[in-house]
C-alpha cells in the first residue's frame, strides 16, 4: 500500500492545506469522514464521507468544523458541498441498532460505510480523531480533522444537518421531548422529560440515564430495549456531482473512551 512521502503542513496553512498537501504527492482524490450523535441518548448515529474536488472549485464559503456554525450557516454550507463535491455520502444508523450492536462498533461500521458509498473513489482518507480499519486506501487519523481538513469538515456538516434534519422530524411524533431543541442530547430539559414520559423508541436504552427511567437498568445494556422498534430499512438516493446519499441500516473512532453503554453523557455537542 502506498504511503505519502514526509510532508510537513504548516499550521497556519489553513483548512485546504493538509489536502493541497497530500494532492500534491499524488492523491488526487482526498476524502474526509466524520459522524454527529456519538453523545446524544436520543435518535440516530449519522456518519458521512465527502470528497471535495481539487482547486478553486473546493474551496466553500464559511466551511468550518460544523460545532462552529450557526444552524443558518450548516445549511448554506451544506448546499454548497452537495453542490460542489465531487462525491459524498451519508450513513444513518437508527437508534435500536446501537443499542443492538453498541456505539463503538456502529460508529466504525457507518463511516467505513459512508466511504465505500462514495461513487469517486478516494485514494487517501481523513478521519477525525482516530483512523478507520478495513479500507483498502492509506489514510490519517487527525487530531480535531473539522477544524484542520477542509473535506472532514465538509463530511461533519453533511452528518450534523442530517442529523438535526432527522430530529426535527422525530419532534413532530414525540413532541413532549423537546428533540427540535436539543437534537436528542443530554439536558435538563431532556432528563425531565425523560422522567416524566419514559423513553420512546428513539431513545438509546443501552444509555444509563435512558436505562434508569425505564426500569430495565439492571439489565446488560444490549438487553435493555424492551420492545424492537425494527429499524429502517436501506435507502439510497442520488445526488449531483455524482455524490450517493446513502441512508442505512446499521453500516459507519475515537478512542474507545466509555461514551454509549452504561455511560450519561453530560451535555454533548449540539
Amino acid at each position: 500500500m502506498l504511503t505519502p512521502p514526509r510532508t510537513v503542513v504548516r499550521r497556519d496553512g489553513g483548512l485546504y492545506a493538509l489536502e493541497r498537501a497530500l494532492q500534491r504527492r499524488g492523491f488526487r482524490h482526498v476524502a474526509g469522514a466524520d459522524e454527529a450523535g456519538r453523545g446524544a441518548c436520543a435518535g440516530p448515529l449519522v456518519a458521512a464521507a465527502v470528497v471535495l474536488p481539487e482547486g478553486r472549485r473546493g474551496e466553500i464559503d464559511e466551511l468550518a468544523d460544523s460545532k462552529l456554525l450557526t444552524a443558518a450557516a450548516r445549511e448554506r454550507v451544506y448546499a454548497e458541498v452537495v453542490a460542489r463535491a465531487l462525491a459524498y455520502a451519508v450513513v444513518v444508523v437508527p437508534a435500536d441498532e446501537v443499542d443492538a450492536r453498541g456505539l463503538h462498533v456502529c460508529n466504525l461500521a457507518a463511516m467505513r460505510r459512508a466511504l465505500a458509498l462514495l461513487t469517486t473513489r478516494p485514494e487517501y482518507v481523513l478521519t477525525d480523531g482516530f483512523g478507520v480499519d478495513g479500507l483498502d486506501v492509506p489514510g490519517l487519523a487527525v487530531w480535531k480533522g473539522d477544524r484542520v481538513a477542509a473535506c472532514v469538515a465538509a463530511a461533519s456538516v453533511l452528518a450534523k444537518v442530517t442529523r438535526d434534519r432527522i430530529m426535527v422530524e422525530l419532534d413532530a411524533r414525540f413532541p413532549e421531548y423537546g428533540f427540535a431543541e436539543h437534537k436528542g442530547y443530554v439536558t435538563a430539559e431532556h432528563g425531565a422529560a425523560l422522567r416524566e414520559h419514559g423513553p420512546c423508541p428513539e431513545h438509546r436504552f443501552s444509555y444509563v440515564n435512558v436505562a434508569a427511567v425505564s426500569g430495565r437498568a439492571d439489565s446488560p445494556p444490549r438487553a435493555r430495549r424492551p420492545n424492537p422498534a425494527g429499524g429502517h430499512r436501506p435507502m439510497e438516493r442520488s445526488g449531483r456531482s455524482g455524490g450517493t446519499v446513502g441512508v442505512a441500516l446499521g453500516e459507519q473512532p475515537r478512542p474507545p473512551a466509555p461514551v454509549g453503554e452504561d455511560v450519561v453523557m453530560e451535555g454533548g455537542v449540539r
